[in-house]
């Protein structure tokens, strides 16, 4: 599949918002959030269902599809920000006109439930998108310097982001050396492994894979990772980055567990591929913003990854 990088995002270009997965928890996030891209000179469209509500998800299947169809459709707007994660993607893969995305390919935001939509674009159309900070998650209030630098940094320049660097003046650990060049795939490790088997996930061969969860426990890691390492997807690729793994250990204290570092240890120390872990991404305040499908380099044994080409098109 050839790889599709979307226009760079402009001062007065227009913003589409829509919640593909579930609804905000605090709709009036979604204003704070307008009026925060408004002050930074874009304009911002709001799908029509935005504001639907169906049990966990934001509204129908149908209207949910309908927002993000219309938003690709629009050729104003230059750019299409999911609002929230929670539930929902998965259920419109088979249900996506990808021919309209492939014909209108413009910049897609989102993280956690959004990794479904991000793998089923990228399978099927090429389309880079960004896993990143979310309107009513991250820019409707208090957004951090790291997070907001990063992520317009990457959508409104294609120059080449070069080296990542982490906040705080943060390190890489290496759970395995050497060195590897691929394009980076991947996301929620909960939402990947609902994906395994279906023709919505990407060829992981020789690319980068990308991991980040949030809330689940060891075992419930373990079996993950397992499934990911029985569908042939970890010998597959050529590295692994590990991002951050929010509230995922054993709070009772009753209970006989691994670790959630004894785990980790088990799938990834010293395996025949480069591994890091601590790579700032996912459930977290300072954010990395991760372009997928970009060319990146993995050096494991110095500790770092490079963004070896721009996410975005002039």
């Amino acid at each position: 599949m050839k790889v599709q990088k979307p226009k760079k995002l402009k001062k007065g270009d227009l913003i589409g918002l829509i919640a593909p997965a579930s609804a905000p928890e605090e709709p009036f996030k979604i204003n704070s959030a307008v009026k925060y891209f408004e002050s930074l000179g874009y304009r911002v469209e709001t799908g029509e269902n935005i504001n639907k509500q169906l049990g966990y998800l934001a509204g129908s299947d149908e209207e949910r599809l309908s927002d993000l169809h219309l938003m690709f459709k629009n050729k104003e707007v230059k750019a299409v920000f999911c609002l929230r994660g929670g539930y929902g993607s998965g259920r419109l893969l088979d249900k996506i006109d990808y021919k309209l995305i492939k014909n209108n390919p413009k910049i897609f935001v989102g993280y956690s439930d959004i990794t479904a939509l991000q793998m089923a674009l990228f399978a099927k159309t090429g389309l880079i998108s960004f896993a990143g900070p979310m309107p009513v998650i991250d820019f409707a209030e208090n957004i951090s310097s790291f997070t907001e630098e990063n992520f317009w940094k990457l959508l409104t320049s294609n120059a080449k982001p070069g080296r990542v660097n982490l906040p705080d003046g943060e390190n890489l650990y290496k759970l395995s050396k050497g060195i590897a060049k691929g394009k980076i795939v991947g996301g929620n490790l909960s939402i990947l492994t609902s994906l395994a088997g279906t023709p919505y996930l990407p060829d992981f061969k020789n690319n980068i894979l990308l991991i980040e969860e949030t809330g689940e426990v060891p075992y419930r890691i373990d079996r993950m990772l397992n499934q990911l390492k029985l569908a042939n997807i970890i010998n597959k690729t050529a590295g692994i980055i590990l991002g951050t793994f929010t509230d995922c250990n054993e709070l009772d204290p009753e209970k006989i567990t691994l670790t959630l570092g004894e785990v980790i240890d088990h799938y990834f120390c010293n395996i025949d591929k480069p591994v890091v872990y601590n790579f700032k991404h996912g459930h977290i305040k300072d954010n990395l913003t991760v372009p997928i499908g970009i060319k990146v380099k993995l050096n494991a044994s110095r500790q770092f990854v490079e963004y070896e080409e721009s996410a975005v098109s002039n």
